[in-house]
């Protein structure tokens, strides 16, 4: 596809505001059961071609909004989500219904509890309707790796949605649900809501339990929410955020009101601009649109400047040795005894778990615990493992030096758009370069926002990610929502 040329295919459709959905459900104007049932009609015309779904729980789905109904009926307070038809990540676990994270080795598993963020997501009386697709154990960055299919961007179906989180990102664009999860080890929320031009959000590791998340590297993964506009990101940070006690990572800090912090103008707020985000590999009109959105927070009253992360350079291999050392740590349950299917050509143990993980595990995954059990190994965990972890240190700190200075940095969260199905399968390392402006937030434990920032001449968006320090989400949706209210007056 040149340049002029438009989209193959769209799906992509705008939904009504969260806060307008729940006006209506509050005032009787719209049922909860009603607005659930149009959502199963569209998935099912559409879910078909773009993939999204990998399971649909509607029995519960339509016993939850039954409850809203009622409620709603009675003159009960409702919840902050009432009524809302949010969509789940398949390695998130819900009760009775089927967690695959998007690999044949948990094919028919159904576990028998709800994650910490889902059951916070039930409670503030939020609709779920099913579980969206993803790269294998949240291990990519297109979802071609999932072994039920590859997801169908909606802005152009010839294209990736980005990874992991492509469902998620994909359901929400093509209006499949109002919101959704996603989790996010090295960009896996940030990259796809750029890549399908919605807002997606990287909280502060430690602010979402990560309680009923199947794991990919413990230190990494993050749990967090793709909406179509900022607000209602914000909106349901508040509700899956806090303590838990049963993740003894989970922060202990009170959850503020995110929507309203959104709401503040950015007037007066410091930007930066790190220069090593723009340099060789970034897209012209990636760069371009960037450009535009940084305009827009100096029109809005910030006072951008420039900042330097140098050691940005390193991020990518110290990224995939910490990930790829913890993935294969947090895998090898995966043997045919305690996890996953047994094989069942095997004369020998050893025979059953090479052949159960050889049937059960998909290329990038077997890559991915490989690469982490050699630097795990004896004579090489110094030389790479270590070392990485040390590197990870320099980062960290250089973000709280860069913090000081500004209260966010902005910069492109992918340095192209989304590119083609199949483009980058045959290349892992050109596929692991589409996180190179994601891993650096994620091995800091920083949070951040991948905000809408204009297109390409393709009609394919373009992502602006706003980073703030830890704990400081209000700062970021503050940001983010400036660049939105932008993007929207044009």
């Amino acid at each position: 596809m040149s340049s002029e040329a438009k989209p193959a295919e769209s799906y992509v459709e705008k939904p009504k505001t969260l806060a307008e959905l729940r006006a209506g459900i509050a005032t009787g104007r719209t049922k909860a059961i009603d607005l659930a049932a149009s959502y199963y009609e569209r998935i099912e015309k559409k879910n078909p071609r773009l993939n999204a779904y990998l399971c649909l729980t509607k029995e519960r789905a339509l016993v939850q909004a039954a409850r809203v109904d009622d409620a709603a009926a009675k003159g009960d307070p409702l919840g902050v989500l009432a009524g809302i038809p949010v969509g789940i990540k398949d390695v998130l676990v819900m009760k009775g219904a089927p967690a695959t994270a998007g690999s044949k080795i948990l094919q028919g598993y159904r576990p028998p509890y709800d994650a910490t963020a889902v059951a916070k997501l039930e409670a503030a009386g939020a609709v779920l309707l099913g579980k969206l697709n993803c790269d294998e154990f949240a291990m990519g960055s297109s979802t071609e790796n999932s072994a039920y299919g590859p997801v169908r961007n909606p802005v152009d179906t010839e294209r990736v949605p980005g990874g992991s989180s492509g469902g998620s990102a994909a359901a929400v664009a093509a209006n499949l649900a109002v919101a959704t999860l996603g989790s996010d080890t090295g960009g896996s929320i940030r990259q796809p809501a750029s890549f399908c031009g919605v807002v997606g959000v990287l909280p502060t590791y430690g602010r979402v339990s990560r309680y009923g998340l199947i794991a990919y590297a413990s230190s990494l993964d993050r749990v967090g929410p793709f909406a179509s506009n900022v607000r209602d990101a914000a909106t349901l940070l508040s509700v899956i955020a806090g303590h838990d006690p049963h993740d003894a990572t989970s922060s202990p800090a009170p959850v503020r009101d995110y929507a309203a912090e959104s709401d503040k103008p950015a007037e007066g707020l410091r930007i930066g601009v790190p220069r090593e985000y723009f340099a060789e590999g970034l897209d012209p009109e990636v760069r371009a649109a960037i450009e535009k959105g940084i305009a827009a927070l100096e029109a809005a009253g910030c006072a951008v400047k420039p900042v330097s992360l140098p050691n940005t350079r390193y991020a990518i291999p110290v990224y995939y040795l910490i990930a790829t050392a913890e993935a294969s740590a947090n895998l090898a349950r995966f043997d045919g005894v305690r996890y996953g299917p047994r094989s069942k050509d095997s004369a020998t143990l050893a025979d059953m778990y090479r052949h159960s993980r050889e049937e059960g595990f998909g290329a990038e995954v077997k890559r991915r615990i490989l690469l982490g059990t050699y630097a795990l190994s004896a004579g090489y965990y110094d030389a790479y493992y270590l070392k990485a972890q040390q590197v990870r240190r320099l980062l960290a700190e250089e973000y709280l030096r860069a913090f000081a200075e500004v209260d966010a940095i902005v910069t492109p969260t992918a340095p192209t758009a989304a590119f083609k199905l199949g483009e980058k399968t045959g290349d892992p390392l050109a596929m692991y370069l589409a996180d190179i402006y994601t891993v650096t937030a994620s091995l800091a434990g920083i949070c951040g926002v991948t905000v809408p920032c204009g297109a390409t001449k393709a009609g394919l968006p373009v992502g602006m990610q706003v980073l703030a320090a830890h704990l400081n989400e209000g700062t970021a949706f503050r940001v983010a929502r400036a660049v939105e209210r932008a993007g929207n007056r044009e």
